[in-house]
C-alpha cells in the first residue's frame, strides 16, 4: 500500500466487494476469466436478492469490471441504491489464456507441467494468460485510483473471484499463495476498509446472507 492519498484518517473508505452471480461456467467450476458469460437464471435472482439487501445501505458510489456478468449484476445494485455504474477495467478477471472454459482437472489433463507451475508459482501464468501477480498489481492499481477518487466513501465494487481474493490478501498482507486457500460463492459480499494512510482491513468474508 502506498500512503499518497493524503494524512492518516478515522473515517476509511469502505469497499463492498461483490462477486457476480451465477453463469453457466461457475455452476461447472470452469475458467471463466476474460470471456462474456451471461448470467443464469439463478445469477438473476442472486443479483436481485444482494441488490434489496444493498438498498438497505448508504453506498456513495457503484464500480463494476467491465465484463457482462459483473455489468449485469452491478445494474441490479444501481437500480436499488438509484446510482449509475462506473466501469473500471482493472477490477476484470485474470486472462486464463489457453484454459478459458476448462475444468481444473482438463487443464491438468492438458498441460500437465504447466498446472503444476501455476499452482507453485503466482508469478507464473496460464498458457498465453495472467499470472496472479500481475493480477495482483493491477488491482492494487485499481484501488488505489479508486480510494483517490472516493475517499472515505462507501463503494460497492462487483467484480470477480480473484480480484477479491486479491484484496483481501492485501489487507492481511497475506503471500499470494493465499489465494489458493480462499473460497468465494457467487453474489458473496467481502467488505474491506482502506485507510488513507495505508493500512486494509478485512470486515467480513463471503457473506451469503442475503442468498439464504
Amino acid at each position: 500500500m502506498r500512503s499518497g492519498w493524503g494524512a492518516p484518517d478515522t473515517s476509511p473508505t469502505r469497499l463492498l466487494l461483490l462477486r457476480h452471480g451465477q453463469t453457466p461456467l461457475s455452476v461447472e467450476r470452469r475458467f471463466a476469466g476474460r470471456g462474456d458469460i451471461p448470467l443464469t437464471a439463478q445469477g438473476r435472482v442472486q443479483a436481485e436478492a444482494v441488490a434489496r439487501r444493498l438498498a438497505a445501505r448508504t453506498i456513495d458510489a457503484v464500480v463494476s469490471s467491465p465484463l457482462e456478468r459483473t455489468l449485469r449484476t452491478a445494474d441490479f445494485a444501481a437500480k436499488a441504491l438509484g446510482l449509475p455504474v462506473e466501469i473500471e477495467d482493472g477490477f476484470v478477471e485474470t486472462d486464463f489464456g489457453d484454459w478459458e472454459g476448462m475444468t481444473f482437472a482438463e487443464a491438468r489433463i492438458h498441460a500437465p507441467e504447466a498446472v503444476d507451475r501455476w499452482v507453485s508459482d503466482p508469478e507464473v501464468g496460464p498458457p498465453g494468460g495472467e499470472s496472479f501477480a500481475a493480477v495482483a498489481r493491477r488491482v492494487g492499481a485499481a484501488r488505489d485510483a479508486l480510494v483517490s477518487r472516493h475517499r472515505g466513501r462507501t463503494v460497492l465494487v462487483v467484480t470477480h473471484v480473484t480480484p477479491i481474493k486479491v484484496l483481501v490478501q492485501q489487507a492481511l498482507t497475506a503471500p499470494l499463495s493465499a489465494l489458493y486457500r480462499m473460497h468465494l460463492d457467487t453474489a458473496a459480499l467481502t467488505e474491506v476498509d482502506v485507510y488513507a494512510d495505508g493500512p486494509m482491513v478485512m470486515r467480513s468474508f463471503n457473506d451469503t446472507a442475503h442468498l439464504a
